[in-house]
């Protein structure tokens, strides 16, 4: 489990950091797991929930570092962990099934059962390709979640070694015109930019430069 301290810091940094942390669920006697692959910082400008102010469902976004902030997006759950500052946290955005010892295929089945498609299963670069899809296949809902602390036993993030070769650095997806669009805030895994949001390299009308900048390992932590 990384420590509190991790997410006491700039949420652009954290924000990148997070990218390839392991989220893990329990799911009754299952531990669901998604490697993040997408993350959004917002650090009290235009585009944030806090600068529109300070309310009782926002007030997580002001509590110590590494609380949980859940809200309703699209008519899903969205999680969010707060960092370091007032009203700054950190959007995980999207994310991929990630195998190992204690979660292997009846997990990812379980995941599959919890977020099925319109049409059928999901691929599995999909099933959490999003805010909504990544908590809705993590079973991680706003009532029982937002305002509390991660807990070993239940939900928690770890660090399991791996490290982006590079990572797509963007801007964020639907912020409204004039609320700081602009800003270069998203966090992408280029090697699993198909288990992204939306691809940045593929955007029609995007370029390298003023839409994405690719972050190599020497700019990585």
């Amino acid at each position: 489990m990384i420590p509190v301290s991790f997410f006491d810091r700039p949420s652009p940094i954290v924000a990148k950091e997070l990218v390839g942390k392991i989220l893990l669920r329990r799911h009754g006697s299952l531990w669901l797991a998604a490697a993040i692959v997408e993350t959004e910082a917002y650090g009290g400008e235009k585009g944030s929930h806090s600068w529109l102010g300070r309310t009782p469902s926002r007030e997580p976004m002001w509590a110590p570092a590494g609380t949980i902030y859940m809200y309703y997006s699209r008519g899903g759950d969205s999680l969010n962990i707060s960092v370091n500052g007032a009203g700054h946290a950190v959007l995980i955005k999207a994310g991929r099934p990630w195998l190992d010892g204690p979660s292997g295929s009846e997990a990812l089945a379980a995941m599959h059962a919890l977020n099925p498609g319109p049409r059928g299963p999901r691929p599995d670069h999909k099933l959490l390709a999003g805010q909504t899809l990544l908590a809705r296949a993590l079973n991680l809902r706003v009532p029982q979640w937002t305002g509390r602390q991660f807990d070993r036993g239940t939900f928690f993030i770890e660090d399991s070694g791996y490290r982006p070769a590079s990572i797509l650095r963007c801007r964020r997806l639907g912020i409204p015109e004039g609320r700081d669009e602009h800003l270069m805030l998203r966090y992408v895994d280029e090697a699993q930019v198909r288990s992204a949001t939306q691809n940045p390299l593929s955007k029609r009308g995007w370029k390298e430069g003023p839409d994405y900048q690719r972050l190599t390992r020497e700019d990585l932590p």
